[in-house]
């Protein structure tokens, strides 16, 4: 089991088989969640949507309107279904 030691700053390094299987790089943020038994769960935090933008190419082609984009959807909704 990992083990890790606070510092007087209250500094924790998280041991690198957590960080790995939790993909925490540096910078990345923390929720601490109660159990309700007197210990804490930790996971990264969730990032804003924001930090998504720029992540796809730009859209090449003629816009869709919405019920272009809703028969598509159900379109393939009944694909999947079949």
């Amino acid at each position: 089991m990992p083990v890790a030691t606070m510092t007087s700053k209250g500094q924790v390094t998280v041991p690198h088989e957590i960080r790995k299987a939790l993909r925490l790089e540096p910078g990345v943020r923390v929720n601490f969640t109660p159990n309700g038994d007197g210990s804490y769960s930790f996971r990264p935090a969730a990032s804003p949507m924001s930090d998504l933008f720029g992540c796809l190419p730009p859209f090449e082609g003629p816009a869709l309107s919405i019920e272009e984009m809703n028969d598509t959807m159900a379109d393939g909704a009944a694909e999947a279904n079949r």
